[in-house]
């Protein structure tokens, strides 16, 4: 018998468990933040015993990086895959911000935007969590950045457009739209946002 078929594997009720948990994790995350995230907390939110917890996370750094993790998975599946499977590259970006819009509004985490709330916590706040906050945020910069520049060589994004300006100031209205939302719970800085994605787009075109 090998070692590896000597590894217990994780039973499925298992599995479901922990999915629980993280999403529950997540979503406490953003109302409570992530260092103020502790499995004792956790335990109360979601009614299990701390010793239930400890047999899924060792510590509150792991509890942690895998909230963030499920937090990631949530934003690829709801934003980032259905973006991706759409059109030309203009479509794409068109979808992948309107996807981040839809996401917030959603309600999928009470907090807004995950990673946003994320970021203003720990901003100022070294270690291996704020370091995977800062790689996630970057990732979706490179991504609207890399649409932009795909879009510009196909001719639906004037030559003359700096890439990293125009995905700078199109993230620039989400961030404003999640904030706004947040603090207001106003649905329409969606509309307002979508707007100003839409005008800038505009603005965008070569001219003809």
């Amino acid at each position: 018998m090998t070692s590896t078929s000597r590894r217990r594997r994780p039973r499925s009720d298992g599995i479901r468990s922990r999915n629980a948990i993280l999403k529950a994790s997540a979503e406490l995350a953003t109302t409570e933040g992530l260092r103020g995230l502790s499995i004792g907390d956790l335990a109360q939110h979601i009614g299990m015993s701390k010793s239930g917890l400890y047999a899924h996370f060792g510590s509150k750094e792991e509890l942690q990086l895998a909230t963030v993790e499920t937090a990631a998975e949530i934003f690829d599946a709801d934003v980032v895959r259905p973006a991706l499977a759409a059109g030309d590259p203009i479509e794409q970006l068109t979808q992948l911000l309107d996807g981040f819009l839809t996401h917030v509004g959603s309600g999928t985490f009470p907090g807004g935007c995950f990673f946003a709330a994320a970021a203003a916590e720990l901003d100022t706040h070294p270690g291996q969590v704020r370091e995977r906050i800062a790689e996630f945020q970057a990732e979706w910069m490179r991504r609207l950045v890399d649409l932009v520049e795909k879009a510009q060589s196909v001719g639906d994004v004037a030559a003359e457009e700096d890439p990293e300006q125009l995905a700078f100031e199109l993230n620039s209205l989400l961030a404003l739209a999640n904030s706004t939302y947040v603090m207001f719970a106003d649905p329409k800085v969606f509309d307002r946002a979508r707007v100003g994605i839409e005008q800038r787009l505009r603005l965008a075109r070569p001219a003809s």
